[in-house]
């Protein structure tokens, strides 16, 4: 079994007679760990880290992390609600989202920023605010990622305006006036450097058909490693391979692009655990079968 990241014993028992079981209890100083890893993510023109919050949208952990100094992804119109109500500023929340939310208005006027995902939310978007800036998501069409669930890039992924409908994309733009300033790619959930800076190249050439962009999201997906066979990505290694690309990218366009990440479970999926108490044990055939350990969260199974 996994060993206890960052309760012991003696801690998990107190925690038991203060609050009484089941809990999630959280580890500030990871989460700060990962915070300033993100943000030291290596750019020559600027940084924007965000922090996909369906990860983990507890209140107290967005303002944590905001007060760390990252900015909020929401996935939805809910989230961004959330993360309003948690007292996250509006102009620190993108919308990115598969589902346009049906208060879309009353959010960007209160600041949230949004992603359009589709030639329909553009379209949208822009009989809403003719005239504004705003952000697209482009499938570039290459991803990474260890199954076809992780990997949100290519022609197998729903999300994001296909590359080749740039044209579809501008002739919308230009109908509403719209004014594309962010570009935003999420290739799924790799960790392999070499394969990030074939997107990040395919991506370049996407942003350099749209003249009025100055920031470019590579997205989250960073891999981490829940168990201790599995590898977590290197932000360092990813950053450095990809640095390059954006220098030369300046260099040939006269535009210095600022980089975006949103990392989600790569910050929280080690911050948390679920404390909880046995209240019964049961056992099945003795040959072939199995041990329940009876728990007031559930029940695990041993063989």
């Amino acid at each position: 079994m996994e060993a206890l990241r960052f309760l012991d014993t003696r801690r998990t028992l107190e925690l038991q007679r203060e609050f009484g079981t089941p809990f999630f209890v959280y580890d500030e100083d990871i989460l700060q760990k990962r915070a300033r890893e993100v943000l030291a993510f290596p750019n020559p023109y600027g940084l924007v880290g965000r922090y996909a919050m369906k990860a983990l949208p507890t209140a107290a952990i967005l303002r944590l992390l905001t007060e760390a100094g990252l900015t909020i992804d929401a996935s939805s119109g809910f989230e961004a609600e959330r993360a309003l109500a948690a007292g996250v500023a509006g102009g620190k929340i993108q919308i990115t989202a598969q589902e346009l939310p049906r208060n879309l208005e009353q959010l960007v006027e209160q600041g949230v920023l949004f992603n359009a995902c589709s030639l329909g939310q553009l379209e949208y978007y822009g009989a809403l605010f003719p005239g504004r800036d705003l952000s697209v998501r482009i499938n570039p069409g290459l991803g990474s990622g260890h199954s076809n669930r992780t990997n949100v890039g290519g022609p197998s992924a729903s999300v994001g305006i296909w590359h080749e409908q740039l044209d579809q994309m501008l002739t919308i733009a230009t109908r509403h006036n719209l004014r594309i300033s962010r570009m935003h790619t999420h290739i799924g959930s790799g960790s392999d450097p070499d394969k990030w800076v074939v997107c990040a190249k395919i991506s370049l050439a996407i942003a350099a058909r749209l003249p009025d962009v100055g920031t470019l999201s590579l997205g989250g997906g960073f891999k981490v490693g829940r168990m201790a066979n599995e590898d977590t990505t290197d932000l360092l290694a990813i950053g450095q391979k990809i640095v390059p690309e954006i220098e030369n990218f300046a260099r040939e366009h006269g535009r210095k692009l600022a980089l975006e990440i949103e990392p989600g479970s790569y910050i929280a999926a080690h911050c948390g655990a679920l404390v909880c108490t046995v209240i019964d044990l049961v056992e099945t055939s003795a040959d072939d079968g199995y041990r329940f350990i009876k728990i007031d969260a559930g029940s695990l199974i041993f063989q």
